[in-house]
C-alpha cells in the first residue's frame, strides 16, 4: 500500500474549524448559487460544501470561487477520481466523500488539489485513512452511525484523529458536538430550507445562517 500524507490536511483543518460549521449545499439549480453563497458568507458562514447531486453542481462551485468574495467553496458526495479531477478543475479548494475507496485515496494522492476529507463510519475506515496518511475524516451518517457518543468513545484509541460530522445534526445538536475535542468542524443543512432556496427567501436563509454562525461563537467562548 502506498502511504500518503496530504500535504495540507492542517491547512484544512485550520480552516474548517475557524467557521465551525459547514453549510452543505444542494442546489436545485446554479442560477442561485452566488446569491445563497454570498448570503451565507455575510451571516458568518463562509466555508461552503456545494453536493454532486445534480448535473449543475459544477456550474455552481465555479461561479461561487469565481464570483463570491471571501467564500471557500468544497465539493461534496465526491465519489471518485473524475469527480475529483472536475471539481478541482471547478475551483474546489477541498472535496469531501461520503465513504473512502483505495481507488479514491490513491486518486487524491495523486491531485494536487482539492484536499479530499474522506469519510467514515466505522472504527476500521479510521484505520484504513490512517493507512493513507489521513487524520482528518468526514463523520458520515453521524446521527445513524452513533453520534456524539461513538465519537467520544475513538478519543482513546485515535488520539490525535479530528473530525467533521455530517448527516442528521440540527442547531439542536450541533453545540454537543461542536463541544467534543476531535470535532473540528460539522456539516449541516438545517440553515438551507428547500422551500427558501427555490423561492429566493435570502433573508430567512440569512437568519438561520446567522444564528448558526452565533451559536459557533458562544461554543468557541465556552459560553454554551
Amino acid at each position: 500500500m502506498t502511504h500518503y500524507s496530504p500535504p495540507d490536511t492542517a491547512n484544512i483543518v485550520t480552516l474548517l474549524g475557524a467557521a465551525g460549521i459547514i453549510p452543505v449545499i444542494a442546489l436545485p439549480d446554479a442560477g442561485r448559487a452566488v446569491d445563497l453563497a454570498t448570503v451565507l458568507v455575510e451571516a458568518g458562514l463562509p466555508v461552503l460544501e456545494v453536493t454532486l447531486r445534480n448535473e449543475r453542481a459544477i456550474e455552481a462551485i465555479e461561479r461561487i470561487a469565481k464570483e463570491v468574495p471571501g467564500a471557500t467553496v468544497g465539493a461534496g458526495t465526491v465519489l471518485n477520481d473524475c469527480q475529483l479531477a472536475e471539481v478541482a478543475a471547478a475551483g474546489a479548494r477541498f472535496a469531501v466523500s461520503p465513504g473512502a475507496t483505495a481507488a479514491l485515496y490513491q486518486a487524491a494522492a495523486r491531485a494536487d488539489m482539492p484536499r479530499l476529507i474522506p469519510g467514515v463510519a466505522t472504527a476500521s475506515e479510521v484505520m484504513l485513512g490512517l493507512d493513507h496518511g489521513y487524520r482528518f475524516f468526514k463523520f458520515f451518517p453521524a446521527a445513524a452511525a452513533g453520534g456524539p457518543d461513538l465519537l467520544r468513545a475513538w478519543q482513546g484509541p485515535f488520539a490525535g484523529v479530528r473530525f467533521m460530522p455530517t448527516g442528521g445534526i440540527g442547531l439542536d445538536q450541533a453545540g454537543t458536538y461542536l463541544n467534543l475535542p476531535n470535532v473540528s468542524a460539522i456539516g449541516g443543512s438545517w440553515m438551507l430550507p428547500r422551500d427558501a432556496i427555490t423561492s429566493g427567501d435570502w433573508s430567512k436563509i440569512q437568519s438561520l445562517a446567522t444564528a448558526a454562525a452565533q451559536m459557533v461563537a458562544l461554543s468557541r467562548n465556552g459560553a454554551r
